[in-house]
């Protein structure tokens, strides 16, 4: 992302908008704890709500026990109640998707609860790139097993989002995306630490859940780019309830356009046939035969 220093001076011809408008980055919020989110960052998420689709390898996580969040507060110290982390989108199999079958959530209680999301997915902007890298983590210390002094918790401060993921809940997948420079990073969770894989192409199998996550180049919302979202053991990309509404709409015109052409085809040959019979009928009554 470029940043530019605003108000801008106009040149001479002018620039256009997305060089000259300020973003919601650069401009300072009302509440500093809440930055807000751009587009993207509401449009991805539900991409990824509505193609996540983990596969049945166990009996009890069918559709209803399958449960994915955006922006959603995540609470995981039983003993700092007030403390949560807010993923950009997190996915957890083995639970209720609702409230006694049909309230929406408020929250995600991880001592109520009992089960750690699978995956966690930060989308980077500006004003939390560096902890969504854990770069303002501190040195891993491998005497005490843990991050600095204090391995039993923290008294006077929340941990980093990295050290929550990693350590406290110890999500087996963590993915961070930059919808700037469309940068895929996956890190996996390798006994106690993240470890990043090394990726020949953007995409990523997470065989525990039976589905992939990757780079799509297509349209949502209108909008062509990188998005991105699930796909299944074949390699094709997990359709949502539209997409295959959509598809089965054309498969029906194209059975439809099928069935059409089946029918003309058949009146030709009739029409053939009855044409070929009135020939024969007039070669008969030439050569004085009584048909």
């Amino acid at each position: 992302m470029f940043r530019l220093k605003y108000p801008t001076e106009q040149s001479d011809p002018p620039l256009s908008p997305r060089e000259t408008l300020p973003t919601m980055y650069d401009l300072p919020s009302e509440d500093p704890e809440e930055s807000g989110v751009d587009q993207f960052h509401d449009f991805q998420p539900e991409l990824l709500w509505l193609t996540f689709q983990p596969v049945n390898y166990r009996s009890d996580y069918r559709s209803d026990r399958v449960f994915s969040a955006s922006d959603l507060n995540l609470y995981y110290d039983v003993h700092h109640q007030n403390w949560y982390k807010r993923p950009d989108w997190f996915g957890v199999v083995g639970v209720p998707r609702l409230y006694d079958g049909h309230d929406l959530r408020l929250s995600y209680v991880i001592w109520q609860e009992g089960v750690s999301p699978s995956l966690i997915v930060e989308l980077l902007s500006p004003s939390t790139e560096k902890e969504d890298l854990g770069e303002n983590r501190p040195e891993y210390d491998n005497s005490n097993n843990g991050y600095g002094d204090d391995i039993n918790g923290y008294a006077d401060k929340p941990p980093s989002k990295w050290e929550v993921y990693e350590r406290i809940l110890r999500v087996p997948y963590y993915v961070v995306y930059s919808p700037y420079t469309d940068q895929l990073r996956v890190f996996v969770l390798r006994g106690d630490r993240y470890e990043r894989l090394i990726l020949t192409e953007p995409r990523v199998w997470l065989k525990e859940l039976g589905i992939g996550l990757g780079l799509w180049d297509g349209e949502y919302k209108g909008i062509h780019r990188l998005w991105l979202r699930f796909y299944d053991a074949d390699g094709n990309w997990i359709l949502t309830d539209t997409e295959s509404a959509s598809k089965l709409a054309e498969m029906e015109g194209q059975r439809a356009e099928y069935l059409e052409q089946r029918v003309e085809n058949a009146e030709q040959r009739a029409e053939a046939a009855e044409q070929r019979a009135k020939y024969l009928e007039q070669r008969l009554k030439e050569l004085g035969i009584n048909p």
